[in-house]
């Protein structure tokens, strides 16, 4: 879950690579570094922190050189220091690498090469490191010794390489983790993510699996796992550089969360007959299963809701974690709908892999214009929101319902109506926001200090009560616990106490009597009770108002206000709402 860049060109390298690592941080905040060739020596800075805390130290962008690699970190091997910060180097100091993703046979190969080579860090990238200077001391040309390497690496990566003993190139290589090139005018990227030099240019050539690429500012050759040449044109990506700054807010987060009913307006905007297309192939499937991850598996959750309750179609939600463990009852009658923001989230790639295998017919619901998941998918649905920078999804969860709302709508023949109505809904959802803020601060100041927050619902809106305990934790690193408000006697009544807060998603819908009744229950108890409802009710000790809407869209009439509330609670915490602990945006590791 690492960020890399490497560019090469006719300007100084190091500001243009530290640019775009600022906008790759989502990817990992806990160490920086850049790497440039200049007068025939490898020139590396790196150090623990966020990017503006390691330029302050040691002015990356200072490094002379029109070629240079940099690098974000998300730990996975070894502890969050200096040595493994990223870039590496040989013994020598002649190259230096960055990588994102896990080489699983590490051990094994740091093991064979300790005799030879002296080991600096933890990492697993310096294995990589090592190896290739094994092989160019041979007199291999860079190329020539990554592909040697490959042979014994097992697990995923994308990396790139540069060198004092074959300078004037970038060589980069992704397997599982993805890998983009930027064509620009004589001047060439190559990153984790294009947003990260969209300001330069939005002429993309995306890498497949077991590609490798030899960039040098004459251009870019690229090569299959069999070394055979591939000939492959830069496509345009729309997205704008701009979209990913914060418009005057203090946070990406707020300013996302404000983004929220455009988002709906954006997501509701779709081709119609492709819609339709996808929609036709759900119900005609004998068996439907959804799969995603954290936040979209709790969109797929008020999506089988949806189908279920609006096209009598069921269907099936399965972490995409533990997909492979249900890959026997999948066979070419089976529907498989990829849920990913980044359409980079390796757990659901793989089990996409292994259903697409078996003959499944693949749907990908996803936001980032050419990302892995979709380009393996048979058919794509974009949520068209934008960048989203803040690791917290807010916005794209936003517009994953969105999209699950119009292919239930297809379903029953009734998209254009569907899609009426969801653009209805935006206006009203706005003046939510307007309408909480202040008193969502007020109820942060309030309750910064607890220990423990319970969401609870009903019907639909049980998987919005896990959304918002799952923002809670994310972003505050209170515990918080989301469920069917039924499930409460079941075991989790017995942690309430005198003052717990506990969060009732009660909308007047036919689940308010219940949900009230359960709420009623937990305040016996001690409970501070949020209500966040269209409804009024004495037993609420705080009331968050939302707007009166169909039973079935109350899942967009909250969203609003539970991420509105992790947010603020953060912020009176010290917490930073983009960059939460331990979190990266894309999870591109197993």
């Amino acid at each position: 879950m690492c960020g890399i860049v490497g560019f090469i060109g006719k300007e100084q390298a190091s500001p243009v690579v530290l640019r775009a690592l600022t906008r790759l941080e989502y990817r990992g905040y806990d160490s920086a570094g850049v790497a440039s060739i200049y007068d025939n020596e490898i020139l590396l800075k790196k150090d623990v922190g966020k990017i503006a805390e390691v330029q302050g130290k040691y002015a990356l962008d200072g490094l002379p050189g029109n070629i240079a690699i940099g690098h974000v970190r998300w730990a996975t091997h070894g502890v969050v220091n200096v040595p493994n910060a990223h870039p590496h180097t040989d013994c020598e100091g002649k190259l230096a690498i960055v990588h994102n993703g896990i080489i699983e046979n590490y051990q094994e190969l740091r093991h064979q090469l300790e005799g030879e080579h002296h080991f600096v860090s933890e990492t697993d990238t310096e294995v990589i490191g090592h190896l290739i200077e094994s092989y160019m001391k041979n007199g291999d040309p860079l190329e020539k010794a990554v592909t040697a390497t490959l042979g014994q690496l097992e697990g995923s990566y994308a990396m790139a390489v540069i060198s004092v003993d074959d300078p004037g190139k970038i060589v980069a290589v992704r397997r599982s983790s993805p890998l983009v090139i930027g064509v620009g005018d004589g001047e060439y990227f190559v990153a984790s993510d294009a947003l990260s030099f969209l300001e330069k240019t939005n002429q993309v050539i995306f890498m497949e699996d077991d590609e490798m690429a030899v960039i040098t500012d004459d251009g870019v050759m690229l090569y299959n796992k069999k070394g055979k040449q591939v000939k492959r044109k830069a496509v345009k990506v729309e997205w704008e550089w701009d979209q990913a700054s914060k418009n005057g807010h203090d946070y990406f987060m707020l300013k996302e969360i404000i983004e929220g009913p455009e988002a709906i307006q954006s997501a509701a905007t779709q081709d119609k007959k492709h819609v339709m297309d996808v929609a036709m192939n759900i119900l005609r499937a004998k068996q439907v299963i959804i799969a995603a991850c954290g936040s979209s598996r709790y969109a797929a959750l008020i999506g089988r809701y949806l189908f279920s309750q609006l096209a009598s179609k069921f269907c099936d939600v399965v972490m995409a974690s533990e997909f492979q463990y249900f890959a026997s009852s999948i066979d070419k009658h089976t529907v498989v709908i990829a849920v990913s923001q980044s359409g980079e989230t390796l757990d659901v790639m793989e089990g996409v892999k292994l259903a697409k295998a078996k003959g499944a017919k693949i749907v990908s619901i996803v936001n980032v214009p050419g990302s892995s998941l979709a380009r393996m998918s048979h058919k794509a649905l974009y949520l068209n929101c934008g960048p989203e920078i803040c690791v917290a999804a807010t916005k794209s969860f936003i517009s994953q319902l969105v999209i699950f709302y119009l292919l239930a709508f297809a379903m029953m023949n009734k998209l254009d109506q569907g899609v009426k109505k969801l653009k209805g809904l935006s206006v009203g959802i706005n003046g939510s926001f307007a309408e909480n803020s202040q008193s969502l601060m007020t109820l942060a100041d309030k309750l910064y200090d607890q220990g423990n927050f319970y969401y609870i619902a009903r019907g639909i809106n049980f998987a919005m009560a896990s959304e918002g305990a799952l923002k809670l934790k994310e972003l505050s690193y209170i515990h918080a616990e989301g469920m069917p408000a039924g499930e409460l006697k079941h075991g989790t009544i017995a942690l309430i106490e005198e003052g717990t807060p506990v969060v009732a998603i009660c909308p007047n819908d036919e689940t308010y009597h219940e949900t009230i009744s359960n709420a009623i229950e937990t305040k016996a108890r001690g409970a501070f009770i949020i209500g966040i409802s269209d409804r009024y009710n004495e037993i609420y000790d705080e009331w968050i108002k939302v707007p009166e809407v169909e039973d079935i869209f109350y899942p967009l009439s909250v969203v609003l206000p539970l991420q509105l509330m992790a947010y603020y609670l953060a912020i009176r915490r010290g917490k930073d709402p983009d960059k939460p602990r331990n979190l990266a945006k894309s999870v591109t590791v197993k």
